[in-house]
């Protein structure tokens, strides 16, 4: 138990220096390398009395080292102060774009993990045959398509001809908004399936072949037990990594898909604020990252431990 404290502690430690060093970096690239951002908002016909009133008003005129201790407190307290173009708190405007983001990101994450990994899994008895050679060459030929191939022909074909789906928007609700999700769905678990199923196979396939699995097949096992509780156990790590490091996509990870499906998802607003120079929100998506991506190594590193045995922190 005393392990475990002093492992989280540096980890918690590890994350602190990251999290530092991360805010100074955002802090550089949006207070230092892009310029004077009263000047980019006002335009270049601005008054330098408009120019000055704004910077004080945006807090622009203190000194460098209070405007880096705000950027850095924002990654503790989650308060990032208000939208320059559309004067909303920020928190607030990342809690309702991403309850609306998470409606079609975490139902693809679920299914398409749940669905590559068990393919992946059950393939490996048909290793060398036709059907795993054809089922590799679909999965690297659909990766070499873009994404707004699939978008187009989901809206054209199922959308416009068949007129299963709407072709874009969204309503809020759980039910109101289903008909809105199922396509957008459908494609992330399809670029999910051909973009992680070289992976899943890869490591499957170097666990199929160990020698403990030979031993089990020697003993009588059937070849499920042989897959599920033996190969799918040691293959956990992996997969726990591949996982976690999704985790922070479920925000920020389909923006195109939002942008053309109509989604008011967390997609549309980093597009909005990028188009409109609104610095606080870029910085804001940009430290949220950061701090998701930092949480979620550490909780897959406390999983390896629970997983495996054999790993000590």
């Amino acid at each position: 138990m005393t392990s475990f404290f002093v492992y989280l502690f540096k980890k918690l430690l590890y994350a602190l220096s990251v999290i530092v060093g991360a805010t100074f970096l955002v802090f550089l690239i949006f207070n230092v390398v892009v310029g004077d951002p009263a000047l980019i908002l006002l335009g270049k016909y601005a008054t330098p009395k408009a120019m000055a009133l704004l910077a004080h008003e945006l807090g622009l005129d203190r000194p460098w080292y209070i405007q880096y201790g705000a950027v850095l407190k924002s990654a503790f307290t989650f308060d990032f102060g208000y939208s320059w173009t559309t004067k909303q708190h920020i928190l607030k405007i990342f809690q309702e774009g991403g309850l609306v983001s998470l409606t079609v990101t975490l139902p693809a994450f679920l299914i398409g993990n749940g669905l590559v990994i068990s393919v992946a899994l059950w393939m490996t008895q048909y290793r060398g045959t036709i059907w795993d050679r054809l089922l590799v060459v679909c999965c690297i030929v659909m990766t070499s398509i873009s994404v707004l191939v699939y978008i187009l022909i989901g809206q054209l074909f199922f959308a416009c001809k068949l007129r299963m789906f709407p072709i874009m928007g969204y309503e809020k609700g759980f039910l109101a908004c289903v008909p809105y999700i199922i396509l957008p769905t459908i494609i992330l678990v399809l670029l999910h399936f051909c973009y992680s199923y070289r992976f899943y196979r890869t490591i499957m396939l170097d666990e199929v072949y160990q020698d403990y699995v030979r031993t089990a097949r020697a003993k009588g096992l059937q070849e499920e037990v042989v897959l599920f509780k033996h190969v799918f156990k040691n293959v956990m790590v992996p997969i726990i990594t591949t996982v976690v490091q999704d985790l922070p996509s479920l925000l920020f990870g389909s923006v195109v898909i939002e942008n053309f499906f109509g989604i008011p998802g967390l997609g549309n607003v980093v597009m909005d604020a990028m188009s409109r120079c609104d610095f606080p929100t870029i910085k804001a998506v940009t430290i949220i990252a950061a701090v998701l991506s930092v949480f979620c190594n550490i909780v897959g590193d406390l999983l390896y431990a629970l997983v495996d045995p054999r790993i000590k922190l």
